[in-house]
């Protein structure tokens, strides 16, 4: 597994980078089966100690834990009890939706907008009905099962995701409703 560990605006030293490496591993060891690469970033927040946690496993699920401390390696303990909890929760699930995958999830590139938002009064009229775009970046689709799809938007937090349906080759989105249930648009 690839460790990428790193500071924003603060320094890291090797004894943290090595106690980083051997914690995540354990507890990655333990409850994912194949993951590819952690990305561990810790910052600063007023007195706080920032650690921020990403887990990319080739089964193309992204886990993600954050946490606070007002010491450094208080920050991290926390941020892996988190992701020692998230991952023990889908553990069964992770194996019972994989066994059968023998390769990596494919992952399509697309295009991902950021629109600027018209907060300006409603009496003023635009001058074009085009949307301003404030950021392009590129994203991926993976291509997955629905149950795989709702796992993944689950582990990532995210209220909504577009995949690639692999068994009949659409894309298609599952969604977090208002109620809490899960939505899932097949066009």
């Amino acid at each position: 597994m690839r460790y990428q560990i790193s500071g924003k605006q603060i320094d890291i030293g090797a004894a943290l980078q090595t106690h980083v490496q051997v914690a995540l591993g354990e507890v990655v060891s333990k409850y994912a089966q194949r993951p590819t690469d952690a990305n561990v970033v810790f910052s600063r927040s007023a007195h706080e100690y920032v650690c921020e946690t990403t887990i990319h496993m080739s089964t193309g699920l992204t886990a993600q834990a954050k946490a606070h401390a007002t010491e450094i390696y208080a920050a991290f303990e926390a941020c892996c009890e988190k992701m020692e909890k998230q991952l023990r929760r889908y553990k069964r699930r992770l194996k019972d939706h994989h066994r059968e995958r023998a390769q990596p999830v494919e992952l399509f590139g697309a295009s991902s907008y950021i629109l600027a938002s018209n907060e300006s009064d409603v009496a003023d009229e635009p001058d074009s009905l085009q949307p301003i775009i404030v950021a392009e970046m590129e994203t991926k689709i993976p291509s997955l099962s629905v149950g795989e799809a709702v796992m993944q938007m689950e582990l990532a937090g995210a209220p909504v995701l577009v995949f690639r349906n692999e068994n009949k080759d659409g894309l298609n989105v599952v969604y977090r409703r208002d109620d809490g249930n899960i939505g899932w648009i097949d066009p």
